[in-house]
């Protein structure tokens, strides 16, 4: 277990570790798709729907929802 804890973490900072040079654009998008397949995860699953199903849409949704708000905050043409 705590094997397994250690490890978890250590995954963990590599991750974050290797977002660090990340443009505005990519930490949006990102963003967006860490919170939508939460969401998405979470609705699949209390509604009794496919939880895996739900993150997928969800992420892929939060994804697109994430690089138009940045483009909207920056001032660039959406498409």
């Amino acid at each position: 277990m705590k094997a397994t804890f250690i490890g978890a973490i250590a995954a963990l900072g590599l991750l974050v570790a290797g977002c660090g040079d990340m443009n505005s654009t990519q930490k949006r998008t990102l963003t967006g798709a860490g919170v939508g397949a939460g969401t998405g995860a979470l609705i699949g699953g209390a509604t009794g729907g496919s939880a895996l199903g739900g993150a997928a849409l969800g992420g892929a949704a939060g994804a697109g929802a994430g690089y138009l708000y940045d483009r909207d905050r920056r001032g660039k043409d959406l498409f």
